[in-house]
């Protein structure tokens, strides 16, 4: 008998429901660069969900990056944190906007 492992058990880390703004940006279908302000769903240590407005599909690797807001910034603190590389794993669709399910390439610290 087989039996199939349920996504949580799949994953690396779990994973906690908080909505972070982020900048997410890659090459969209079309092989336009794009920077698109956007949100995270939920978020671990391994992988995040978050809403597209773009054309994506799976394989494809994004860069995200966090705003710092505008009265925290300075020449010791950066207006957005260094780039984190991710590689689309899941794209479903919801009205207008696609939710992706992303896999950081290097685990967050």
């Amino acid at each position: 008998m087989v039996t199939r492992s349920t996504a949580a058990e799949r994953r690396q880390s779990s994973r906690i429901h908080l909505q972070i703004p982020l900048f997410l940006r890659g090459v969209d279908e079309a092989g336009v660069e794009f920077v698109e302000l956007t949100k995270t769903l939920d978020i671990s240590a391994t992988g995040a969900c978050i809403i597209s407005r773009r054309p994506l599909h799976t394989g494809q690797i994004l860069r995200i990056t966090i705003p710092v807001a505008s009265e925290g910034s300075s020449g010791l603190i950066p207006a957005e944190t260094p780039p984190i590389q991710a590689r689309v794993r899941r794209v479903g669709d919801v009205a207008e906007m696609r939710l992706l399910g992303i896999e950081f390439l290097k685990p967050l610290d």
